[in-house]
């Protein structure tokens, strides 16, 4: 039975440590299972050629590179999270945006040396929506192999990068964005992502950080 003392009692907590501006001091343990996840690192946003392209997006491929490298030096588990959409399908996505990345099209195709390679520890995950969890085999095929800890990288921060992150931070997995693998060509929504993913999801770890998880 709630009385109106027990009321009173609990309106004289102090509730400072729960807002939002609170965050917890942790240390990331590096030894938790962990899968890299690139996240749509396909023609359509580095290709000049392609609609989707913007030059920042550059930026990023070396240090995905980099991190790509890492995780086939230590075998971690790595997911190519990519677009594929039906030709000739409809698609509830087109609604927002133009007909894109439909399977076998110059803007879906890897961007050269991105490609997965028959190692047994790299999986192509297929999707038809911004994120890599969404009615896709990802939530499924991380369990199975014990992973809890994502990092996600690639395009673009406040749409695709996001909205994975927070599925996976729904999903009860840990969530790490490092900074210098993702951008947007909306560079103040990629910013304000960052402070939420960090705030509200996951961490933004240093790049150091990251390469020591995989």
């Amino acid at each position: 039975m709630i009385t109106d003392r027990a009321i009173d009692t609990d309106s004289t907590m102090n509730t400072d440590s729960l807002t939002d501006e609170h965050t917890p001091e942790t240390t990331p343990d590096p030894a938790v299972p962990t899968a890299l996840v690139l996240v749509d690192v396909i023609a359509s946003f580095f290709d000049p050629k392609e609609a989707n392209f913007y030059p920042a997006a550059l930026d990023v491929l070396d240090p995905i590179r980099e991190l790509l490298e890492t995780a086939r030096e230590k075998g971690t588990l790595v997911i190519h999270a990519v677009e594929r959409h039906y030709p000739g399908l409809e698609d509830f996505e087109f609604g927002k945006l133009p007909r894109h990345h439909q399977i076998g099209a110059s803007d879906a195709a890897y961007v050269p040396g991105f490609e997965p390679i028959a190692s047994g520890r790299e999986v192509e995950v297929g999707k038809r929506r911004f994120s890599a969890f969404y009615a896709t085999d990802l939530d499924l095929l991380l369990r199975e192999q014990g992973i809890r800890r994502v990092i996600l990288v690639g395009v673009k921060t406040n749409v695709c990068i996001r909205a994975s992150a927070q599925d996976a931070f729904a999903g009860g997995f840990e969530v790490w964005v490092p900074r210098e693998t993702t951008n947007s060509n909306r560079p103040h929504l990629a910013e304000a992502s960052l402070e939420d993913i960090e705030r509200y999801i996951g961490r933004v770890p240093t790049f150091a950080e990251a390469k020591a998880s995989l």
